[in-house]
């Protein structure tokens, strides 16, 4: 089958691949935070947050509902810190994304991506995984939010958790946006080094 990349390459597609889908899957889950509140475990991540406390109109109480979800708009995210967060880390896994789907095209598809696409293409997954990691140092500043808080024993504040656990979803998060970052480094090494050894060879058939 016919390709754009040179076996190097096919590896940073590959690796453009892992390091989008990571992510993304990042992104989504709502386990960045570990607490509890009433007794009950809650985790937290930008945009969603896993069990949370309803009005029983029947018992006249608060209840913990104990299943995951987003949160109702945009603004009821808890903090503002966490709603740039949520707009800029989505923003960056959407450029990985975008990268990530195009490399794996031109493995399939030859004369796809030229030496000039794919310097570009090197530089929107810098400026993805930039994003990714300005949303992650974001992300702290909301600890101080009163959802935090609550489920932190009132003892959480900006860069400090209390009685919350910071997950490690976290940290595979802000691995993977570095990833960006290395691959853009790699991609400038290896052009510097040799033309023949470059990633975006175009290889006609």
């Amino acid at each position: 089958m016919a390709s754009s990349l040179t076996c190097s390459g096919v590896i940073w597609a590959l690796l453009s691949l892992l390091s989008a889908a990571a992510s993304c899957v990042g992104f989504f889950m709502p386990y960045w935070l570990l607490g509890s509140q009433m007794d009950k475990p809650v985790s937290f991540g930008t945009f969603r947050r896993c069990t949370y406390p309803v009005r029983d109109e029947e018992s006249q109480s608060t209840v913990m509902l104990e299943q995951c979800g987003r949160y109702a708009s945009f603004y009821s995210i808890p903090s503002l810190e966490w709603r740039i967060c949520t707009v800029v880390t989505g923003v960056g896994c959407g450029l990985l994304l975008l990268v990530a789907l195009t490399a794996l095209m031109g493995c399939c598809v030859s004369e796809l991506i030229s030496r000039t696409i794919g310097r570009v293409a090197g530089g929107i997954q810098f400026v993805g995984g930039l994003l990714i990691g300005s949303g992650c140092a974001l992300y702290p500043l909301g600890w101080d939010s009163e959802e935090v808080q609550q489920t932190c024993s009132n003892r959480s504040n900006q860069f400090q958790l209390g009685e919350t656990l910071f997950l490690l979803i976290f940290l595979i998060q802000l691995l993977f946006s570095s990833d960006g970052y290395t691959q853009e480094i790699t991609e400038r090494k290896l052009d510097n080094t040799s033309t023949q050894n470059n990633f975006f060879t175009v290889r006609y058939w």
